[in-house]
């Protein structure tokens, strides 16, 4: 049974900044309200009221709301209209859909002198003043009919509580009565508080226990669809009795499937991130594309991970580990082994203000010697007659002390002027560098060549 508390009045005042004293508005509708209180003594300024699609029974406790102008119970189960004196300024009144059946008591309404518009049918028609004159001709013989009908209004609603209450003390009773659980279980389960039980066989037990247990969860949840089907098959008058035995029901499977719901929860297994051994496992949780680069000429792997774009960067958590990094995307896990150990202190992470992603920066340990720096080699002699030239045009370069005291021509640029004519200026330290390189990849060392003089 959902009660009109102070604090639901305040969560639905959010928009008056949760205050009840100054409160004009306020929207209660749809949300299984029982009984009808507290507003006229904590909301006295209400101006308009949507109490619709509720379980109200009764009009009550809204008599002192002096300034109420729109009253909205339509979709409850009010019988009767009553204790709406108070409300001076009601101008429109709202009770399509109840089961009003004592027609009579719509008289107290001639208290609201300023009450424009009434709706108890689904019409909604404007009465004009031909039909109202005609009303008032015909009032003495229509309220005698009037009478005689709710007199066999009021015996027929008696009968049908009766019924109501034969019927619900039925269903009790055979609901004790049902099948009980599968042979091994008798639905009761004991736990023992001291520890003293550490047998192995007794832990089997449990743990068949539990599985009967299990068992029997799903057997009822077949069970209650059987019963559910039954329940809404079976015809029943459309009485308030009725509408609130259908809820009672709806309540209940929503709390059963809630409880398995939790139970299914608890029984999820934790995440293995890390196995008992020590071994890290890759893991991505949040389903994310994501893109790792060896970026060798900074020396650094870089991992882009394409995170919503709309996600709080609140709700990311990076740790950068020498051979592994974690990051947590609201509370779930992305987890990737890296090649080779990285530097965490050294690490940097940044997110893209266009696109989301987050791009995670870590440095190696280790230094890699780039291919491209010209360090000078040493190159043995070999077969190959292309790499004893440029070895003996190396050397003749380094014997060469002081120019102006000897004066020759340069050999070896007159030999590659021969070899590269038509081909454009020569950088020849640029050349040397590189041919020494790229021959040294493929040289073979034979010792029976005698060395270079």
């Amino acid at each position: 049974m959902v009660r009109i508390t102070e604090e639901l009045l305040r969560q639905r005042a959010e928009h008056n900044n949760c205050e009840l004293f100054s409160l004009e508005e306020i929207s209660l509708h749809q949300q299984e309200i029982e009984k009808l209180e507290y507003i006229d003594k904590l909301c006295r300024d209400l101006k308009i009221l949507y109490l619709q699609n509720n379980l109200i029974p009764k009009i009550e406790n809204v008599s002192k709301l002096k300034k109420l102008e729109y009253l909205n119970l339509a979709l409850n189960n009010i019988e009767r209209i009553e204790n709406l004196e108070g409300c001076e300024e009601l101008q429109k009144l709202d009770l399509t859909a109840n089961f009003i059946g004592e027609l009579s008591s719509i008289e107290i309404l001639k208290h609201n002198i300023h009450l424009k518009e009434l709706f108890l049918c689904l019409d909604s028609k404007e009465i004009e003043r031909s039909e109202r004159i005609q009303a008032l001709q015909n009032y003495q013989q229509v309220e005698k009919q009037i009478r005689d009908q709710e007199q066999v209004y009021v015996l027929k609603r008696a009968r049908e509580k009766e019924e109501a209450l034969k019927k619900i003390q039925e269903k009790k009773e055979k609901k004790e009565k049902q099948i009980k659980p599968k042979p091994g279980f008798d639905g009761r389960w004991y736990t023992d508080i001291n520890n003293i039980n550490l047998d192995p066989l007794e832990d089997k037990e449990n743990h068949q226990q539990k599985e009967t247990e299990k068992e029997y969860q799903e057997w009822k949840i077949d069970n209650d669809d059987d019963e559910d089907r039954a329940f809404w098959e079976e015809p029943t008058p459309f009485t308030p009795e009725s509408r609130l035995e259908a809820h009672r029901h709806l309540e209940e499977k929503r709390r059963v499937k809630e409880n398995i719901r939790g139970q299914k929860m608890k029984e999820k297994p934790p995440r293995t991130l890390i196995t008992a051994e020590g071994k890290v496992l890759n893991m991505n949780e949040p389903k994310l594309n994501f893109f790792l680069k060896d970026d060798e000429e900074n020396n650094q792997f870089i991992l882009d991970l394409a995170v919503y774009r709309h996600l709080d960067s609140s709700l990311i958590d990076v740790d950068v580990q020498p051979t592994h990094l974690r990051v947590m995307v609201k509370d779930k896990p992305f987890q990737l082994v890296l090649p080779a150990e990285v530097k965490p202190d050294s690490s940097s992470a940044k997110r893209s203000q266009t696109t989301g992603h987050l791009v995670i920066s870590m440095p190696k340990v280790q230094e890699i010697i780039m291919a491209n720096r010209k360090t000078p080699a040493l190159v043995e002699p070999s077969d190959s007659h292309k790499l004893q030239t440029n070895i003996k045009r190396e050397r003749v370069e380094k014997l060469e002390v002081d120019p102006s005291k000897y004066s020759f021509p340069d050999v070896a640029n007159i030999i590659q002027e021969k070899e590269r004519t038509g081909q454009g200026p020569i950088n020849f330290q640029q050349q040397k560098v590189i041919d020494t390189e790229n021959s040294y990849v493929d040289f073979e060392d034979n010792q029976d060549v005698p060395p270079l003089i």
